[in-house]
């Protein structure tokens, strides 16, 4: 017997709270998040409990193994009209499937490795392209100041393709948190365009990496707490080169960097 032997209708109620988890203060007051797609929602059932997941026939009848774990009266089926008629996404693939998002819990203590701090990094492709990044150098724990992106929004859990399950993001305000981290030695390092040549500058095995936002780089407040200051050396002139580089990349350069400096690879 497949899924698709016990599935029953999507009930106009839980078609209401699919399209309703597009906005946040839906996501907040529920504790619940979207993943969509065979691959993102495969992923995240494997971390996270399952409320409600929504299929076309084709996808129940050979359904991947995390499926396994989810009781029949969570599985409905819908056609691909149905599914297009719920997703967020513009091609929709087969499935999606409705999380329970973990406990608030306290933030982190001071990293025994690398982790990383986020000073308002709005954009939501940003911010899952980031956590994706994260976890492909195993850097397990990300600092968001409150103004960052939810890391449960749509558009940042697509793009994390899964990265989610394995990286968590703590909300706190930074300047207090990284102020303390110093204080215990952890190597605060801002990220600006002033700073010290990150190939040129040794970084200690406990070390947070600060990125800031898109448009104003790293706060004022947040600067003044950072121990050290870092840049990407620009190869082009100032008058013929990009003015800057995107967050996403420019950590993934860094987080590539500091991770080949402590002898991970």
């Amino acid at each position: 017997m497949t899924p698709l032997d016990t599935a029953r209708a999507l009930t106009r109620n839980e078609a209401k709270l699919v399209r309703s988890l597009a906005l946040k203060k839906h996501r907040d007051a529920t504790g619940l998040f979207l993943a969509e797609g065979t691959k993102c929602a495969t992923e995240l059932l494997r971390h996270f409990p399952c409320e409600l997941l929504v299929a076309t026939p084709e996808f129940l009848e050979n359904p991947p193994a995390p499926l396994a774990d989810i009781a029949p009266t969570q599985v409905a089926a819908v056609t691909s009209e149905e599914l297009r008629r719920l997703s967020l996404q513009q091609h929709p693939q087969q499935v999606l499937a409705v999380l329970r998002q973990p406990a608030a819990a306290a933030v982190p203590a001071p990293p025994d490795g690398l982790a990383l701090a986020l000073d308002g990094v709005q954009d939501p492709g940003n911010l899952g392209t980031i956590l994706r990044t994260a976890d492909w150098f195993g850097v397990r724990t990300v600092y968001a100041s409150p103004d960052t992106a939810d890391s449960f929004a749509p558009k940042v859990v697509q793009a994390t393709m899964g990265a989610l399950g394995r990286v968590r993001v703590a909300y706190t305000p930074l300047a207090p948190l990284l102020a303390a981290f110093g204080a215990e030695g952890v190597a605060v390092c801002g990220t600006f365009m002033d700073g010290e040549s990150l190939y040129e500058t040794e970084i200690p095995r406990r070390a947070v990496v600060v990125m800031g936002n898109e448009g104003r780089g790293v706060r004022p407040e947040t600067a003044a707490v950072c121990t050290r200051r870092l840049t990407i050396p620009r190869y082009t002139p100032a008058a013929d080169g990009s003015e800057s580089l995107n967050v996403a990349t420019a950590t993934a350069i860094v987080v590539g960097e500091v991770m080949r400096k402590l002898s991970v690879f």
